[in-house]
Order: C-alpha cells, then sequence, then structure tokens
C-alpha cells in the first residue's frame, strides 16, 4: 500500500511522542521507512529501545529511544534540546494519549487530569519546545497532531478526551496562523477505528458490549482502518510536498462521523454493573501496560 518513494523523507528528522507503541509505533516504523531520522518518546524506555530497535533491523533507518514524561514541560525541553544538539528536529508528531470509557460523574481529578496532561498539555509543551527553536533559527517546520473526530461533536463517557483533543484542534487552526510567517505548519489527524490492542482494551473493555464509535458496522465502508492508511497521511503531512496545507484537521474515518454517532454516547444504556465490570477490565488493562514490555497508545 506503499504510495511514496522510500526516500520521500530522507534529511527529515521527526520526534513521534507515545512512540513506543500502538499508532505511534506504527508511524514511527512508517517514517523510518521512508527515509527519516526518527527520535521516540514515552515514561517506559525499556519498551522504546525495543521498539527502536525493531524498527531499524526492519527499515535499516535510524530511531533514537529517549526516555521523557511529556506532562513535565522542563523535560520535554530538555530532551528537545539534547536532540537538537545532535541536529534539529524538521517534524514533530503529537501522537501520546491516554484515554478510558467512563461515566464522569464517576471520575476523579486525578483520572481527569491522567488524559488531559497528556493529551493537551503534553502535546504543547512539545509544540513550544520545536516552534520556539524553529522559529529563533530560522527553520521551517511541520506539526502534526493525532486527534479524533469528537473534537466536531464532542462525546459522552470520554469527557476528558474529548476537551483535551478539542484543544489541540484549537491549537492545529491558532498556530497555523500565527506560526504560519515563519514556514512552520501545522496539521491534524482525525482518526476513525484503527485497532491496536493497547487502545482497544481500554475503550472496549466488555467483550459483549460495543459502541458506535469501535464498530465497522457504523462505517459505511463497512471495515476498520488499515495502518498504512493512516501512515500514508501523516507522511503526506510531514512531506515537503504540501507545504501550502497547514491549519486543518483531516478526518480519516471511512466516512463514520458523517452518517452515524462515531461517539460513545449509546454507552447510556450500559447497567451500573456492567460498567463495574467495564471499570475493572479497565483496571486489569492498565496493570497489564505498566507491566514490563508492555506498550500503551489510546485514539
Amino acid at each position: 500500500m506503499g504510495i511514496f518513494r522510500e526516500n520521500v523523507l530522507t534529511g527529515k528528522s521527526v520526534l513521534v511522542t507515545g512512540g513506543g507503541g500502538g499508532l505511534g509505533r506504527e508511524i514511527a516504523h512508517a517514517l523510518a521507512g521512508h527515509g527519516a531520522a526518527v527520535h521516540i518518546c514515552g515514561r517506559r524506555l525499556g519498551l522504546l529501545q525495543d521498539t527502536a530497535a525493531n524498527i531499524a533491523a526492519s527499515t535499516g533507518g535510524r530511531v533514537t529511544a529517549h526516555a521523557c514524561d511529556i506532562r513535565d514541560a522542563d523535560a520535554v525541553d530538555a530532551m528537545i534540546g539534547a536532540i537538537w544538539a545532535e541536529a534539529p528536529l524538521t517534524g514533530l508528531v503529537n501522537n501520546a494519549a491516554a484515554n478510558f470509557i467512563s461515566p464522569t460523574k464517576d471520575l476523579s481529578a486525578r483520572g481527569f487530569r491522567a488524559i488531559t496532561s497528556t493529551v493537551m498539555d503534553g502535546s504543547f509543551h512539545a509544540t513550544l519546545s520545536c516552534g520556539k527553536r524553529w522559529i529563533e533559527q530560522g527553520l521551517k517546520g511541520s506539526v502534526v497532531s493525532n486527534l479524533v473526530t469528537w473534537v466536531w461533536t464532542g462525546s459522552a463517557f470520554v469527557v476528558p478526551s474529548a476537551m483535551a483533543k478539542t484543544a489541540l484542534h484549537a491549537m492545529t487552526m491558532s498556530l497555523a496562523v500565527e506560526w504560519g510567517p515563519y514556514g512552520i505548519r501545522l496539521n491534524a489527524t482525525a482518526p476513525g477505528p484503527f485497532p491496536t490492542p493497547e487502545a482497544w482494551e481500554k475503550l472496549n473493555p466488555l467483550p459483549d458490549t460495543e459502541s458506535s464509535t469501535t464498530s465497522a458496522g457504523t462505517i459505511p465502508m463497512r471495515r476498520f482502518g488499515e495502518m498504512p492508511e493512516l501512515t500514508n497521511l501523516v507522511t503526506f503531512l510531514l512531506s515537503d510536498g504540501c507545504e501550502f496545507l497547514t491549519g486543518q484537521t483531516i478526518a480519516i474515518d471511512g466516512g463514520q462521523h458523517l452518517a452515524a454517532p462515531s461517539t460513545f454516547a449509546d454507552l447510556g444504556s450500559l447497567t451500573p454493573e456492567q460498567w463495574q465490570a467495564a471499570r475493572t477490565a479497565i483496571e486489569e488493562s492498565t496493570a497489564k501496560a505498566k507491566a514490563p514490555q508492555a506498550g500503551a497508545d489510546s485514539r
């Protein structure tokens, strides 16, 4: 399903946040395969190093792992400063995320911040750290953020994620205007269902209960997305082939958000017992993700 020259990103240097697993791992693999020098970051260095080694072995590309909690602005700036000392980044993919379904009335402040601090704060920290360096040095740059179609509709039962992703949608439009004169572009993707085990366990924790969001039946094309389709779009947005494209959030969901409720609203029919079962399954998934060699990435 490749549509680009193998060397289309040669000379590019791109940081993928949350690159150790899920969508981030797939994006990093595609970018390395097209010639980019790729940096991946996350909180578990062992996982990142294994991912980097596997991608480098299969693509022949250069992939560097960095342990960093992107919720910490100083840690993010130190990491990007270290990368810059070797060679400036040309691109940033804001992919790191966290999400789980829950009735909003049951959310704790800690649960809310666990999601918004990663999705919104972390992505802003990385964007600002790169942007200020591009501006100071007169360099062009491209930022691509992985969002969701809920930025246009909102979604029940994933309110922190919907709020944080919508903030990044606003950031994309706002900084496209503010930083356009410097040659810095900001765009975003809004993927529909691209199942990864790490995310699916938290968004679809009950085997006998499926929401519209995670159902292929609500997608006009009657199938889930395939990873090369998403990575092709990200590659295009980071390439030199679309330098007049900025400030856009592009849905890639087989038309789902146009045809059906691509949200979790239909989970309103769950009973308290089912929600308790979902919470238990999510907690088990989270515990497993924190174990050695586990990955975490969320839509």
